[in-house]
């Protein structure tokens, strides 16, 4: 309870009495031994302060006395929350009470929010801002994407920074941290240091460390380093999440080396669609790992790479994807005998533009499965159904299938008035086109125009191919899959990359033709060997159009959800790399075999500390790889920058170029919020006046050499 009286001493002086409830001991107040009282009286030099009971009366000029008021207000709500009171407490709420009477300070930003905000607790210590502008700090980052926290050393940047990432962990906000800076002492030279990588790079990342122990259990942060939930890195290590450069990617327009990619160009994402690339990243020289998945599909990446992984207990607890690198898998693939490591598929078809073809692609994939195509003679089919007989002549127009006899048709070409008998018939013109005349049942092939084309047409070719070759396979509690077989390489690849653009998967296997005899109705061995291929299509991709094969197919549970699990990860030399962004929401995009992989962190709580140590290059590449559902926080302080002579400060230049784009929050903090030892925000200072001192020394200086230069002319003449 305030009182506020006009003072019996006159001269417009005020009086203002405290009453100090009950429930709050005078110590709590006045602190131990008066101290917290002693530092109000210093405060307030023209303030008379008494103390009766739990009384305490301020007589003294009336503005002083209304903030010394104030005080106490302030001081009694911070102890109603149980937070003490302490000697830096109450000197810091001063400072804000006077800023605010000065005009200098917010009006709406009491001390008591400031000094009552709690960000983390852990072993009975509390993290919270200590000074108005660390608490607009702590809330920018909560408000914005991007924060870029800029002042002098001891401002709580960095370690404030850190208790946001770990609060937003522990409320799985985002699932893991990376924390990182540059390591400019060596000129990011590790190599010429003595020790493990480990031992270069400990002297650059230990403050970050330190920071990590005091706010968790330091036996849960080895565990979680190892899992990937933490990672802790020099900024050249944590950018180099790379491939080769002759590494294929899918792009709408079929396969380019991912070296040739540039920014603006479209690749396809997961879902099927195209996607722009952001960001191309030259990472130089890297040793490199072959990833290969359980169906034999693989691709080259170095071990920074990201992939997106889940494990069994991932999904049993129904908990999110995981993002890993490459070197983080390594020997760590198997959970009993189970491959432990789950890929993400495509969730829809991969959406090539619609190109027109020559011929009906569900005719050619019967043809290319049962047609005899060698130009020797007339096209010709073989089929037990005659469903698909009637099927194939009613997709081949200008066309009639004639049954010759058994399981024989030719492929006879519609004769008109006036045609001449040399006209072409219809089905070899377009084999023709397609330079598929004259293939036989080992080099028969998918033209690139099926295989680059809609979900629609890939499909029908699919379709096709599997009612004239393929066929469902039963097995008891499992969904159905189909087994198609061919003599040739070529078109077993072409079925592979078929499925897979579909969203399924395909294991093959091979049966050799030597020692394997013919039926009894073809007498003699098999000239060549026989490729097996075993395919899962996703639930709602219909394989057949030949209703036994449908029924059966739908009968055995039809289609369901392929999988891929990554099988092995072995070195692979090394490579020069290059790494790219893209703009998908979950930043992934389509690598050779149609294996999913990205190199942007999402859902992540990123840090990058003492940024002024970045030149403008890095500091671009460190930004754009911001992913979806994550947050960076740069810090740093641009009146320390160590960069070797003529290089820029990224961070100086980076103010400019993003102060107007939104999501993206300068937060300053200065000497005044040096939350060190006292002595600090005073050295602090003492190098601003020094530093300001030392810009305006050279026009001063050219001042006195001018007039030096004139006195010495004046002499002469004389």
């Amino acid at each position: 309870m305030t009182q506020t009286t006009p003072s019996q001493a006159g001269s417009g002086q005020e009086t203002a009495r405290f009453t100090v409830p009950p429930s709050h001991p005078m110590v709590t107040v006045l602190g131990s031994g008066d101290s917290l009282l002693r530092v109000i009286e210093d405060a307030f030099p023209g303030t008379d302060i008494h103390v009766r009971g739990n009384e305490i009366s301020a007589t003294g000029n009336p503005a002083e006395v209304a903030l010394v008021q104030r005080l106490f207000d302030e001081m009694m709500l911070v102890l109603r929350t149980g937070q003490p009171m302490t000697e830096d407490a109450v000197e810091r709420s001063i400072s804000m009470l006077r800023a605010q009477e000065n005009g200098t300070g917010a009006v709406d930003e009491t001390p008591a929010e400031v000094l009552t905000q709690n960000i983390l607790s852990n072993r009975g210590r509390t993290i919270r801002p200590k000074t108005l502008n660390q608490k607009r700090y702590v809330d920018a980052i909560d408000k914005h994407t991007v924060v870029f926290g800029i002042g002098p050393a001891g401002t709580g940047k960095t370690y404030l920074a850190m208790a946001k990432a770990v609060q937003a962990l522990q409320a799985k906000q985002v699932t893991r941290i990376i924390l990182t800076r540059p390591a400019v002492e060596a000129g990011e030279r590790l190599g010429f240091l003595p020790g493990t990588l480990y031992e270069k790079i400990d002297p650059y990342l230990r403050p970050l460390y330190d920071a990590l122990h005091d706010m968790l259990d330091p036996d849960s942060i080895p565990r979680l380093m190892a899992a990937g939930t933490i990672e802790v890195a020099p900024l050249a290590y944590m950018r180099g999440r790379a491939q080769p450069t002759f590494t294929k990617v899918l792009t709408p327009d079929g396969w380019r080396a991912i070296g040739d990619l540039r920014v603006g160009d479209l690749v396809v994402g997961s879902n099927g669609e195209p996607t722009p690339v952001l960001g191309v990243y030259p990472q130089g020289e890297k040793d490199i790992y072959r990833v290969t998945a359980q169906d034999g599909a693989w691709t080259l990446a170095c071990g920074e790479h990201l992939w997106t992984v889940r494990t069994a207990s991932d999904k049993r607890r129904n908990k999110p994807w995981r993002v890993m690198e490459t070197q983080e898998m390594i020997g760590n693939l198997r959970a009993a005998h189970a491959r432990r490591y789950e890929l993400p598929m495509l969730t829809a078809p991969v959406e090539f533009p619609e190109r027109e073809v020559p011929m009906d692609p569900y005719a050619l994939g019967l043809l290319l499965g049962d047609g005899c195509i060698t130009g020797k003679t007339t096209p010709s089919f073989a089929t037990g159904d005659p469903e698909l007989a009637m099927a194939l002549g009613e997709a081949l127009p200008g066309t009639t299938v004639r049954h010759k006899g058994g399981v024989d048709y030719v492929l006879n070409r519609v004769r008109r008035p006036g045609e001449s008998v040399r006209t072409e018939n219809p089905v070899t013109g377009a084999l023709r086109t397609l330079d598929l005349l004259g293939a036989r049942s080992n080099t028969k092939l998918i033209p690139d125009v099926y295989l680059h084309n809609s979900a629609e047409v890939r499909l029908a070719v699919l379709q096709g191919l599997l009612d004239a070759d393929g066929g469902p396979v039963t097995q008891a509690d499992r969904t159905c899959r189909i087994q198609f077989s061919t003599t040739s390489i070529l078109l077993r690849d072409d079925v592979i990359a078929l499925v897979q653009s579909l969203g399924g998967t395909a294991y093959t296997r091979r049966r050799m033709a030597e020692g394997r005899q013919r039926s009894r109705t073809t007498r003699g061995e098999y000239r060549h060997d026989s490729h097996i291929v075993d395919i899962r299509l996703p639930e709602g991709v219909e394989p057949f159009r030949l209703a036994r094969k449908r029924d059966a197919y739908h009968a055995s549970g039809g289609g369901g959800r392929p999988m891929r699990f990554i099988d092995s990860i072995e070195p692979a030399g090394r490579e020069e790399c290059v790494c790219i962004q893209v703009a998908a929401e979950d930043s992934l995009y389509v690598t050779q075999d149609y294996l999913l992989t990205h190199n942007t962190l999402n859902d992540a709580f990123i840090i990058l500390d003492e940024a002024q140590n970045t030149n403008p290059e890095q500091m671009k590449m460190f930004l754009t790889r911001l992913g979806f559902d994550s947050k960076i926080v740069i810090t740093g302080d641009v009146t320390q920058v160590d960069l070797p002579g003529g290089t820029k400060s990224g961070l100086r230049q980076v103010r400019e170029i993003l102060q107007d784009v939104e999501d993206v929050h300068f937060s300053q903090l200065t000497s005044t919020d040096v939350v060190r030892h006292k002595l600090v925000g005073r050295i602090v200072d003492a190098y601003d006046r020094y530093d300001n001192a030392q810009q305006a020394a050279p026009a001063e200086g050219d001042s006195a050499g001018a007039d030096a230069h004139a006195n010495r002319g004046h002499r002469k003449r004389k």
